[in-house]
């Protein structure tokens, strides 16, 4: 059930369009909504975080956009 809720937010794909493999979606879904709605969700995702090793943290430029202002330049080209 976890695999199915994390293809779906790895994805950005419709609950109906979860693959078969993962089960039937709707059981899916009704899991996804209990865990949500009882606060086990962010317990899980805590306990991942909390012994996250940062050590290797590295963030691409090219996908963080910066307005032109922000880098010395202006609104005026200045």
């Amino acid at each position: 059930m976890l695999n199915g809720m994390l293809w779906i937010v790895r994805s950005g794909a419709q609950w109906r369009e979860l693959p078969e493999a993962y089960g039937p979606w709707q059981s899916v879904y009704a899991r996804f909504a209990k865990w949500r709605d009882d606060g086990t969700l962010e317990t899980i995702f805590r306990a991942l975080t909390a012994d996250a090793d940062m050590e290797n943290l590295s963030l691409n430029s090219t996908c963080i956009k910066v307005h032109e202002s922000a880098n010395g330049g202006g609104k005026n080209g200045g």
